[in-house]
């Protein structure tokens, strides 16, 4: 590990371990253990100190290359109260770093056709499927499974194009939007409970507006948690503007792609895990969509 020696010499330690934990290393000293990393993030670190957000690991030191942090252990608990706990540190960093920024004509509309064109690939990619489905002469189990819920896939994609359309019409006239700082790797093993509870691995972040952290949570734990008390949590600390709350409702509403298997008993859970998503998607944004519209 001679990247880290420079760094380690400079604070009189002596490095008896070393242990590899993703792009963290966790190194033994006789004065306790240390997190270094790669430098890439030590800018995204200072900037969030000077916005009072230091809910992550103790900066020990660092240089042109490698940053030091106090090694934290982490406490293994509930991985629902885990889900809350990071959510709520997300809307504290998105407080704590949003500002209003000058944007063009085609940023919006960018955002737009972007979306759109996934939304249509989507449609013609469920046509192709039930056009296949209802050729066959027997069906399999997935297969009918999907015939079955088809009208509620195009029912769901219908909504997408629609409310997709009612957000540009709200959008496209703005000069400005809201942004802050996204973590933009949002998983619970970024969460880490000590003393307190810190957010790490700030390595991917960016500036963009906040919605996107909760759409990529949203995503790798759609089925895993309550998301309805998770983003009252959110929006306690850091309510979304009306434009914000309609283009997640659409990000996350337009249906993934199916995942064949050779096996067909794990076809079939991969489509139950599809139509899962949808009505758990559907039941979230419901209640919330009037609200916006009324």
């Amino acid at each position: 590990m001679k990247q880290f020696k420079k760094l380690l010499d400079r604070n009189g330690l002596k490095a008896s371990k070393y242990t590899i934990k993703g792009k963290t290393t966790i190194v033994d000293t006789p004065l306790g253990q240390f997190a270094l990393k790669n430098n890439k993030g030590n800018n995204i670190y200072r900037y969030l100190l000077s916005r009072n957000f230091d809910y992550f690991p103790k900066i020990v030191d660092y240089d042109d290359n490698n940053i030091m942090f106090e090694y934290l252990e982490d406490i293994d608990y509930d991985s629902s109260q885990k889900a809350f706990d990071l959510i709520h540190l997300v809307s504290l960093l998105h407080s704590k770093t949003t500002y209003y920024k000058e944007i063009d004509y085609d940023e919006y509309k960018n955002i737009y056709e972007k979306t759109k064109q996934r939304i249509e690939y989507i449609d013609n990619y469920y046509k192709d499927i039930i056009n296949v489905i209802e050729s066959n002469i027997y069906m399999s189990p997935s297969e009918y499974l999907i015939a079955r819920n088809i009208s509620k896939i195009f029912e769901c994609i219908n909504y997408c194009k629609y409310k997709l359309d009612e957000w540009y019409e709200l959008v496209k006239d703005k000069k400005r939007k809201r942004v802050v700082t996204l973590h933009n790797n949002l998983k619970l093993d970024n969460l880490i409970k000590n003393n307190n509870t810190y957010l790490i691995s700030f390595e991917n972040s960016k500036t963009d507006i906040p919605i996107y952290d909760l759409v990529n949570f949203y995503n790798e734990y759609a089925l895993d948690f309550d998301f309805e008390i998770l983003l009252d949590e959110y929006e306690r600390i850091y309510p979304l503007l009306e434009e914000e709350k309609m283009l997640m409702f659409v990000l996350i509403s337009v249906p993934d792609k199916l995942f064949v298997f050779e096996n067909e008993y794990k076809t079939v859970l991969g489509v139950r895990k599809l139509l899962d998503r949808i009505y758990k998607t559907e039941y979230l944004i419901t209640p919330k969509d009037n609200n916006i519209d009324s």
